[in-house]
């Protein structure tokens, strides 16, 4: 794993059945960061499935997109530029000519196969959920993508015509029942997601997850890995159609172009639940655009773990002193011998934070490590798993009994208490290193006998201040032992 050089600016226009959108993308490559973002619900599929064409005025306005689209891509200064198009111009019979209008432009429109799209948008789950085992399901306007992914791999994909423009208002569940047992017969897709995932892709299935979470008052309602239950679909169905009109009020953030389609992602997704019969229903905030991106990589960078390769890169620019955070944890490791798998990849990651927030004013460190921990720009990680790391930043730097009471609820038993150590490990460490790796090099910490002892060289033990010496008294007190100071 080593930091990123910055790749982009790049850019992807995707041209789908409900909406035309540019994404330009920097930052990181494993983990990359939107720097633009624009959508026009252009709506090109409303008509294909009545008539097999796009309507005119629909396609006015997505041309009329592109046409801006194109504009901006110059003055941002994109390096590179994909065009993208789906199952509306895949499907409509004057699909050639819109591509040989977007061609007028100076972009380049490559029409992607519904295998194809499948595929992509399975690798942008992969690339943000590498454990990813199970079904990937993307909803668009005019079509639904089915992959099987297991591995780090897309094993069989498929595009049914169960789109949110196209399955009717209000959805037709036999029609949609019908659809998905035609193409799950005889298939790997049928029980791939069985007792594993289900993985939702898509405007419409994150409008259902933002939904979700706004009626169950999610202390953190950000929407990348959050978990449907099913038996909530039947609340949410009962939601939408108490408040037809799309009032704001009633649906939080969501767009208000996206709100008409929750009633038919909704019936869609009931039906998956019931074919696939998945243990999970995961929602992923990549897709598409950021599989074709990850398609990009090569396999070295696919195979690293995306939270830890961003929180290097934001480590690394955030940092006084250069990147250090692999040897603090190093460093503090010996005290968590108990640490799991999972529990020590977080601990990781807020190691390769633990510099992030110096330069903000000294009384509002711990915030502004917290917001960053648990508001950043993360995959690979839970809602949970924000708060944990979050936690850790607080003490890390200097909080001390204000955590956030919403994001505690998210710690499971035992959380707050690890995370506290990891963060008062963390402090003592960068007081002691005054944030440098080459005096950290030169100590070490352990338990002894169920005693707590910093070692440090004789001929350094200037490094031993006061406030070093109050950092271990307190890493010592929060995991209930003794400390010491041995001089070698």
């Amino acid at each position: 794993m080593s930091a990123d050089v910055p790749f982009g600016p790049v850019g992807i226009i995707d041209i789908g059945s409900n909406s035309v959108r540019l994404v330009v993308y920097g930052g990181s490559e494993r983990v990359p960061s939107i720097l633009f973002n624009e959508k026009v619900m252009a709506g090109l599929g409303r008509s294909v499935g009545a008539d097999g064409r796009m309507d005119e005025e629909a396609m006015a306005m997505a041309i009329e997109a592109l046409g801006r689209f194109r504009i901006v891509t110059r003055r941002i200064g994109v390096k590179r530029l994909r065009t993208v198009a789906t199952a509306a111009v895949r499907d409509a019979e004057n699909g050639p000519e819109f591509l040989a209008a977007a061609r007028k432009l100076g972009l380049k429109p490559r029409l992607l196969s519904g295998e194809e799209e499948a595929v992509g948008s399975a690798y942008g789950v992969i690339s943000a959920i590498p454990e990813a085992r199970g079904v990937v399901a993307d909803l668009g306007g005019g079509s639904l993508e089915l992959a099987v992914v297991g591995g780090g791999v897309v094993s069989e994909a498929t595009s049914l015509p169960l789109g949110v423009l196209r399955v009717g208002s209000p959805a037709d569940e036999k029609a949609i029942a019908a659809e998905l047992g035609r193409a799950l017969s005889g298939g790997a897709l049928a029980e791939a997601a069985r007792g594993e995932g289900l993985y939702l892709v898509g405007g419409s299935f994150r409008a259902v997850a933002m939904l979700d979470m706004e009626l169950a008052r999610h202390p953190l309602p950000i929407v990348h890995a959050h978990d449907i239950k099913e038996a909530r679909l039947r609340a949410l169905e009962k939601h939408v159609r108490a408040y037809p009109d799309g009032d704001g009020q009633h649906y939080g953030p969501i767009s208000s172009q996206r709100i008409p389609h929750l009633p038919a992602a909704i019936a869609i997704l009931r039906q998956l639940g019931r074919k696939l019969q998945p243990a999970s229903i995961t929602t992923s905030a990549y897709g598409l655009r950021e599989g074709l991106l990850y398609g990009d990589l090569p396999a070295r960078r696919r195979g690293e773990d995306p939270l830890l390769a961003e929180a290097l890169e934001v480590g690394r620019r955030l940092g006084r002193f250069g990147d250090h955070g692999a040897l603090l944890d190093q460093w503090i490791a010996p005290l968590f011998k108990d640490d799991s798998v999972d529990a020590a990849r977080l601990r990781l990651a807020a190691c390769l934070l633990g510099d992030i927030a110096w330069n903000a004013h000294p009384d509002f460190r711990a915030e502004r490590a917290v917001d960053l921990a648990v508001h950043g720009n993360w995959v690979g990680i839970d809602a949970q798993g924000r708060a944990l790391l979050g936690r850790a930043l607080y003490t890390a730097f200097g909080g001390n009994g204000g955590f956030d009471k919403r994001l505690r609820k998210l710690l499971a038993e035992g959380d707050e208490d690890r995370a506290e150590c990891w963060g008062r490990a963390i402090r003592l460490a960068q007081r002691l290193s005054a944030g440098t790796e080459a005096l950290l090099k030169r100590t070490a910490i352990g338990m002894e006998d169920d005693t707590l002892v910093l070692t440090v060289p004789e001929r350094r033990r200037a490094m031993v201040s006061e406030a070093v010496l109050k950092r271990l008294g307190q890493l010592g007190e929060a995991m209930g032992r003794e400390s010491a100071v041995r001089y070698a």
